[in-house]
């Protein structure tokens, strides 16, 4: 997996590549919250080149929202691949995340 930052307007934009599962969800987990520590209050998560994600890493991005909206922060997913976007459906995640087609959508609302 690999993870890269990047600051766009007031948003600190996180683009995912790779796989989140059992053997790297604790660098993810590590990684979101340095950025969360660092004060980030408005995230967009970019998954256009996450290709798999375990339970390990879904528990990351509920964990990672839970403290955004604890902060009055804002996190937005974008570009989610369709067994990802099927994943928050059935688990019914999909109505707690803010979910954008792309990253444009997620930087316009």
């Amino acid at each position: 997996m690999t993870i890269t930052t990047e600051n766009l307007n007031e948003y600190i934009i996180i683009s995912l590549e790779g796989r989140i599962d059992t053997n790297n969800y604790n660098d993810f987990e590590t990684r979101m919250q340095e950025i969360i520590q660092t004060g980030a209050e408005k995230i967009i998560l970019d998954c256009a080149g996450l290709h798999y994600m375990s339970s390990s890493g879904l528990r990351v991005f509920v964990m990672v929202q839970k403290k955004i909206t604890f902060m009055k922060g804002v996190l937005k997913l974008c570009n989610l691949q369709e067994g990802i976007q099927e994943i928050f459906d059935i688990s019914g995640l999909s109505m707690i995340f803010s979910i954008y087609p792309d990253r444009n959508a997620a930087l316009k609302q």
